[in-house]
């Protein structure tokens, strides 16, 4: 037995889903609510295997709701049930601990197999957002930020910077002077627009520079 918890502020809708998935076999609605203001304490009470959870909720949305569920139990499986197939909300679903994301257009029966899929460990997405991971992910990786106009002997010392080495480790390891070092550090500061360490090997991750 699936045992499930709802989030969903249309009642219309809210109701129909209940009946649906209480109707199949193997699947139980424990409870079902309009937003997600009480959601930790509803989690914690009901213990569900699955959360269905919707998107544009009133006072707490299904984002924010998912966030405050992901900082005290990352078990429970979460699936977003919505209207949004934005790249926007797909991320931030996803990048915040979703489990699927499938759009309320999904057919009752493909439903109750993507809510299957998610409690055995799946990620079930509707065909048009994985589409639209994939691309995102894609995009990602060949995006690389500019380069800086860093010459080889820079892009080696921000690489040791970003593997923790010091001053005086990078010019034990590159046979220079430690001037010589600061010399190379000051000017990849200037190039990457930056004033400080940190801020180098944060520029350096995001941009790819390494």
């Amino acid at each position: 037995m699936i045992k499930l918890v709802l989030y969903e502020d249309n009642p219309q809708l809210r109701e129909g889903l209940t009946m649906l998935i209480n109707g199949s076999d193997g699947f139980e609605v424990l409870a079902a609510f309009k937003n997600c203001e009480n959601v930790v304490a509803e989690v914690e009470a009901y213990q569900p295997d699955v959360i269905l959870m919707d998107i544009d909720m009133p006072i707490v949305n299904g984002i924010e709701g998912l966030k405050k569920i992901r900082a005290v139990n990352t078990d429970v499986k979460i699936l977003m049930l919505t209207v949004f197939d934005d790249n926007k909300n797909v991320f931030e679903a996803i990048s915040n601990g979703a489990n699927g994301y499938i759009l309320k257009k999904t057919p009752p029966a493909r439903l109750l197999e993507y809510i299957a899929e998610a409690q055995t460990g799946g990620a079930p997405m509707t065909a048009s957002i994985a589409t639209q991971v994939l691309k995102m992910f894609s995009a990602m990786n060949n995006e690389k930020g500019e380069d800086y106009n860093l010459s080889d002997r820079e892009k080696q010392v921000l690489q040791l910077l970003v593997d923790g080495y010091s001053y005086k480790m990078i010019a034990a390891e590159m046979y220079i002077a430690i001037d010589t070092v600061r010399s190379h550090i000051k000017k990849i500061y200037e190039k990457l627009h930056v004033n400080s360490k940190s801020e180098a090997v944060a520029k350096a991750f995001k941009d790819k520079l390494v």
